[in-house]
């Protein structure tokens, strides 16, 4: 057995409470609360949250272990710690390509997350404006946006894409404030912003859920996503959304993981912590459901709005809400708290490659990349009003009709994540050194480690190309 190096000057987080909340923070994204309301509306409730548990269970967890134990052994970032686990396994270093593919994709994605996050600092911005006129009129437990009708509250959204330097404005200040976080270090800065942010993201989110459950529809909403159909959720639509949103939501396939993994030390059981995260991005998600559905339903709404759900829907329903308000702006108080906290994980990929590879200062790394990434995010940006006609693969299936947003989406979420996460399933699960692998997963004893073995080995690489597969040519389960 080769033992892993300890590469001097390697940051650590500060306890194995600081790796939970940080990595728990790198999951718990708009992905939660967005894309998983979103995703249950459209495939029926119930049927659509079953298979998502399940899926998180037997894919999310076993490959959240995996890519935390590749960072983990190697202490290096995302390519160096595949590259060492790859050479002590006597296998070629081009499996590596789990870490470049990741990496690639994760910032990409991080240029138009940053512009999505806009989005939410911009109703920040006006539901704030909202609680202040309210307030200012001795009317603070006013519905939100009193002074607007209905069409004008769900018009707001389409008024922000027609309106390209309000969107460069939030896209850039968002921007900016994750290259800050990042360019501060794992203690000074990530870990800083994960045991301020989290925590008060799970106070927000308790307390919204009770708002919810007093003034909305609360039984509506239990019934809806924890009564099953069981013949719905065996239909290929809804198990490939659980499927893609289990795999998503823990921030798999591009590195985020192996990332955070290098930062934890030697004493950190990735087992018991891989289960942990898990349980709380799942928990997350389906308590954001509690969150959002019973004031959709509290207001005659229907919970398949999709996309719009929290940025037209949301906002109409707290339009009639006691104290909507104060709650419209605590909800995306809250939404920025989760975007912020991933934002940091993808942009933390790549900043560790530059400063370990060219020997850069953090700073120097940090701040290229922000800069980048807001340029690049910019072609987002303007894909909604100046470049709103562009179709830059209009000749590729499945692409036809993608703006330029839609086209950095489709192929980082559809093909790029998935094939990390394959190449990762069948690295560790049947490439990677056995007796290396099982000694850092903390699965030391009992039928644990056979069955994480078989889930990393057989079913993990099934699922993730089924969701390649899907990916690629969407028309199979149309």
């Amino acid at each position: 057995m080769v033992a892993s190096i300890s590469v001097p000057g390697q940051a650590h987080w500060s306890s194995k409470a600081a790796f939970v909340l940080a990595a728990v923070g790198s999951a718990v994204g708009l992905g939660n609360l967005w894309r998983f309301p979103s995703e249950a509306g459209a495939n029926g409730g119930g049927a659509f949250v079953l298979i998502y548990i399940l899926c998180v269970a037997l894919i999310g967890a076993p490959l959240l272990l995996a890519e935390t134990l590749i960072g983990r052994h190697g202490q290096r970032s995302t390519v160096g710690s595949a590259k060492l686990l790859a050479r002590q396994s006597n296998a070629s270093s081009g499996w590596a390509a789990l870490a470049v593919i990741g990496m690639i994709a994760n910032y990409l994605i991080l240029t138009f997350y940053s512009v999505v996050a806009g989005w939410v600092l911009y109703f920040i911005w006006t539901s704030g404006a909202d609680v202040a006129r309210t307030v200012a009129a001795g009317q603070p437990f006013a519905g939100a946006y009193a002074d607007l009708t209905i069409d004008q509250v769900r018009q707001q959204m389409p008024d922000l894409f027609a309106d390209p330097v309000k969107m460069s404005i939030a896209h850039f200040i968002f921007a900016a404030a994750t290259t800050f976080v990042v360019a501060r270090g794992v203690k000074g800065g990530i870990e800083v912003a994960a045991t301020w942010l989290m925590p008060a993201f799970f106070v927000l989110l308790l307390g919204i859920t009770v708002y919810a459950g007093i003034t909305g529809d609360f039984a509506a909403a239990v019934a809806f996503l924890f009564t099953p159909d069981f013949e719905r959720a065996l239909q290929p639509q809804v198990l490939n959304s659980a499927l893609g949103q289990a795999f998503f939501s823990l921030s798999l396939g591009g590195g985020a993981m192996v990332a955070y993994g290098a930062y934890a030390s030697r004493d950190t059981n990735l087992g018991q912590t891989s289960g942990l995260i898990s349980a709380a991005d799942t928990s997350v998600a389906i308590i954001a459901g509690l969150a959002i559905f019973p004031i959709v339903f509290s207001v005659g709404l229907t919970p398949d709005a999709g996309p719009t759900l929290m940025f037209q829907t949301l906002p109409a329903a707290f339009h009639s809400m006691p104290a909507g308000a104060l709650v419209a702006f605590a909800f995306f108080v809250l939404a920025l708290f989760a975007a912020l906290t991933s934002s940091v994980s993808l942009l933390e990929i790549s900043t560790a490659y530059l400063v370990e590879r060219f020997k850069m200062s953090r700073t120097l790394a940090a701040g290229l990349l922000g800069g980048g990434f807001f340029l690049i995010g910019m072609v987002s940006v303007l894909s909604f009003n100046v470049w709103a006609d562009h179709r830059p693969l209009a000749l590729v299936p499945g692409f036809t009709n993608a703006n330029w947003f839609d086209v950095f989406d489709g192929v980082t979420g559809r093909i790029l994540l998935p094939l990390s996460g394959l190449i990762t399933a069948v690295f560790i699960g049947w490439i990677a050194d056995r007796k290396l692998v099982d000694e850092e997963t903390g699965l030391k004893s009992g039928p644990l480690l056979p069955l994480w073995r078989f889930l990393v080995a057989w079913l993990c690489p099934i699922a993730v190309f089924l969701i390649l597969l899907f990916g690629l040519f969407p028309q199979l389960i149309s």
